[in-house]
């Protein structure tokens, strides 16, 4: 059999060397579960056995390889579904190993034969359904797995497995009875007790008074003449445990040499290749739900691409046509796309517009871009080209208990001191109506500070804020900033259609304040002619 190791084979990282660097923290980007949770992801992806961020990765060879895996699980719709078939039988095996025990007992005898057969089993579904595939995979991964798989199937050792497990099955299952010899003193009391043999047979309740009448003793070996006491129907459960201990006792005498030999190959063989499998299930699952979320935009119609990696240093983002999926999951109608472009015009964009203009859509769309890139999916786009991040910091709007001590407004800002704390320039932020507990004057300030040192440090970054006189000071801001090397940031305007009505377009222009405060003043009926009339009315009345 070909030379295979599973001990380091991953459907998720290439090579043994990326598995040790992913273990020992290294090219592990800080996305963590909060940041998942606010950007929606764990929404459309949800996972039970693991947690989201811990396949997030920042090596760009271990994205392109998961690129693969999930170009063969869209194109090879057997592969989703032998894995799902997979997985039950996995999970089957491990909730066996919990129960077992170390006992050497009959139980431990045919849980690890159950073992066996689940292990096989498990073996046969991905033989039978990843072995034969149409058309060729076009990734390493699953060629990897597959030729594993068919050279075991294929191998004198897996023969011999499946014929001795045969032979033990019959053996164990062709047990219906056992007979039991009990020797009795001149009072007839019980004085030696064991069991005689193992019979195929079960043996038959008959007309015991009848029989006791005839004292015919010999008619047939299997037919009963008295049921044993314990297990009579007014016998307390201690009495039935009592004679179980001792039967099993005397089985486990029977079977000692068979338990012997046969936790021999359990160990030496089984258990390595099934914990081979066993370690694939978190992989298993997570791509899985992937796959199934990946599918899910496809039906309704909406567009995937493989994003192309970049190195981080060059700190790229082109998105065409980028969409929230978490949006395009939930709408009926066309979702709306926009592009996003992050260049050496502008690595940091204010993001002015309407209230329900789509400005958190799309802010959590560049973020769930970034990290669905990061994971080896597809993204929620025509085309993109995106570096990745060594950290996603979010700052949204929240109900952090620590607003009673220091202030709703004391809160944010030492949210943002903490994201200056770890941030860099491969980093990417997103703030989502940040300093909306103060007035306008004090928060265009500090976001003004804030901007500031957000173009020094040189990372990605965008803005979203209602702030709308924020927009006047980005000049001043350029001009602060250019001198030391800070990147340039420019204004992104979520744009309305005739009459107010949302088109929720992001559009890389100039904000204009009053526009916006025309429309929300005309949604409530608050310009001066809806109010002269208002007024008007009830005075006539």
């Amino acid at each position: 059999m070909a030379e295979f190791d599973f001990n380091n084979f991953s459907l998720l990282y290439p090579d043994a060397e990326s598995i040790a660097a992913h273990h020992a923290g290294k090219n592990v980007p800080l996305i963590d579960d909060f940041t998942l949770q606010e950007l929606g992801l764990p929404e459309v992806l949800p996972l039970k056995n693991s947690r989201l961020s811990s396949f997030v990765t920042a090596d760009p060879a271990v994205i392109r390889y998961r690129q693969e895996v999930f170009s063969d699980m869209l194109s090879h719709e057997e592969i989703g579904k032998t894995l799902s078939k997979l997985v039950p039988v996995l999970f089957d095996i491990m909730e066996l190993r919990r129960l077992e025990n170390d006992n050497g007992d009959t139980s431990d005898y045919l849980s690890s034969m159950t073992e066996i057969e689940l292990y096989i089993s498990s073996i046969d579904v991905l033989y039978n359904g990843l072995c034969n595939p149409k058309e060729p995979y076009a990734g390493a991964a699953f060629r990897a797995l597959c030729e594993y798989v068919k050279n075991l199937v294929e191998s004198d050792y897996y023969a011999e497995l499946n014929e001795r497990l045969a032979e033990l099955t019959t053996r164990v299952r062709e047990i219906k009875s056992v007979t039991i010899g009990v020797n009795l003193d001149a009072q007839l009391r019980p004085r030696e007790a064991g069991v005689l043999s193992v019979n195929p047979e079960s043996f038959r309740p008959g007309d015991t008074l009848h029989k006791i009448l005839r004292l015919n003793f010999k008619e047939d070996q299997y037919t009963c003449i008295a049921d044993l006491v314990p297990f009579g129907k007014k016998q307390s459960e201690n009495q039935k445990t009592a004679l179980s201990l001792a039967f099993n006792s005397a089985i486990n005498e029977v079977y000692r040499q068979s338990l012997r030999s046969w936790k021999k190959i359990v160990q030496t063989y089984v258990l390595e290749n099934t914990d081979f499998l066993l370690n694939l299930l978190p992989e298993f699952e997570f791509l899985l739900k992937s796959t199934n979320l990946m599918r899910a935009l496809q039906i309704k119609g909406n567009r995937l691409c493989i994003p192309q990696v970049k190195p981080a240093a060059e700190r790229a983002f082109v998105a065409t046509a980028l969409y929230n999926p978490a949006v395009a999951l939930k709408v009926e109608d066309p979702i709306v796309t926009n592009n996003v472009i992050f260049d050496d015009k502008a690595g940091i964009y204010v993001l002015t517009g309407p209230n329900r203009g789509g400005k958190s859509v799309i802010t959590c769309a560049v973020g769930l871009a970034q990290a669905m890139t990061q994971l080896g999916l597809f993204v929620p786009a025509e085309h993109a080209v995106i570096s990745p991040a060594d950290a996603i910091f979010t700052h949204f709007p929240t109900g952090a208990d620590d607003t009673i001590d220091k202030g709703r407004l004391g809160e944010e800002c030492a949210r943002l001191s903490e994201i200056f704390a770890s941030i860099s320039a491969e980093s990417l932020v997103l703030l989502d109506e940040s300093l909306s507990s103060t007035g306008s004057f004090e928060a265009s300030y500090i976001a003004a500070e804030v901007l500031a040192g957000l173009s020094r440090v040189g990372c990605r970054c965008i803005f979203s804020t209602h702030l709308h006189e924020l927009a006047a000071e980005i000049d001043n801001i350029n001009a602060r900033t250019a001198p030391v090397g800070g990147v340039p940031i420019d204004t992104l305007v979520a744009g309305i259609e005739e009459e107010g009505k949302r088109s929720f377009l992001i559009l890389r222009a100039k904000p204009d304040g009053k526009s916006y405060a025309r429309d929300i003043a005309d949604k409530y009926g608050l310009t001066y002619d809806n109010i002269v009339k208002t007024i008007t009315k009830v005075q006539g009345e």
